[in-house]
């Protein structure tokens, strides 16, 4: 293994690749040598996302399919290994927002969020988990939020699906861990994306995609004795 290609060899599958985090994470992984399963729902966007990924990683694999349904998740994950090979890393990424008053939400609007930031993680890790555990290793990576550890006005629905994940991870954690598979939650503050809006706040002064992505590479080069549980990050100069 290259000191340079940390990551040679190895297989990445990073949702929510079409954008933001998810695609600056992509890039990260792939720089480093993996070779990248990534998907979205939108379709253009992942086109366009992949067509730059293909410039950067070995090999990429693009499927754009609806996350929070488990038949289009098993045949992606299929379609990945058949392609390039047993997944080693999974970024559960995939995340959308809805703000507002808990009382003003709807019925879609809970369940649109608690699918996609939730439900999908739980189906996701579901489907890759067992190859990781017949091979005794792996990486499990999801992004999180501060949300998932404090409360704020309007955030209700938010807040619930980031504090259900991080539930979630600790868990998978504790019951990955005796097969040599670490999982890590990455709770982020506001980041500078087209996600949820910033009104009044410096963009220079917010997180970047990046910054993210620095975290997820640092998880997934750890030496195998060890592994980090969560990675909180802020913006050195608050907003």
């Amino acid at each position: 293994m290259s000191s340079a290609k940390p990551l040679e060899g190895k297989i990445a599958v990073v949702t929510g690749a079409s954008r933001g985090i998810g695609l600056a994470i992509a890039r990260s992984l792939g720089k480093m040598g993996a070779k990248l399963g990534v998907c979205s729902r939108d379709s253009h966007k992942l086109s366009v996302a992949t067509s730059e990924l293909r410039s950067l990683a070995p090999a990429v694999l693009e499927v754009p399919f609806d996350i929070t349904q488990a038949a289009p998740i098993s045949s992606f994950v299929q379609v990945v290994i058949k392609n390039l090979g047993p997944i080693d890393i999974l970024v559960n990424n995939a995340g959308v927002g809805w703000f507002g008053p808990a009382q003003d939400a709807s019925e879609d609007n809970w369940d649109t969020v608690l699918d996609t930031n939730l439900k999908s993680v739980f189906l996701m890790s579901k489907a890759v988990a067992p190859g990781m555990i017949e091979r005794k290793t792996g990486h499990i990576i999801n992004i999180a939020s501060l949300a998932g550890k404090n409360t704020f006005r309007n955030g209700g629905v938010y807040c619930a699906s980031k504090w259900g994940l991080m539930g979630l991870t600790g868990c998978m954690a504790e019951d990955l861990r005796q097969y040599g598979i670490r999982v890590s939650a990455v709770c982020p503050g506001t980041v500078d994306t087209e996600f949820s809006p910033h009104t009044g706040k410096d963009p220079a002064k917010l997180l970047q995609s990046e910054d993210i992505a620095h975290a997820v590479a640092m998880l997934v080069t750890q030496a195998p004795q060890s592994f980090i549980s969560e990675v909180l990050i802020r913006p050195t100069a608050k907003p």
